[in-house]
């Protein structure tokens, strides 16, 4: 084995979206700033709230290319 295969990424692709421990660490983080939220602490699925749509266009986030899911 080469030593590129024993390294553990903090990120990954994982479909269309960010993985691993860095994707992890980015979810709580969102979650816990108010950034993001559930309607239901069983729902899968979170949603961008009004915070976040601010505050993530002060980091340069174009929120409007996220499509949204109709389930």
């Amino acid at each position: 084995m080469n030593e590129k295969s024993n390294t553990r990424k903090p990120a990954k692709m994982c479909y269309e979206h960010i993985g691993g421990k860095l994707g992890q660490l980015l979810l709580e983080n969102f979650a816990d700033k108010g950034w993001i939220a559930k309607n239901k602490p069983t729902d899968k699925n979170f949603y961008i709230t009004d915070l976040g749509q601010k505050e993530f266009v002060k980091l340069g986030i174009d929120v409007s290319q996220i499509k949204s899911e109709v389930l």
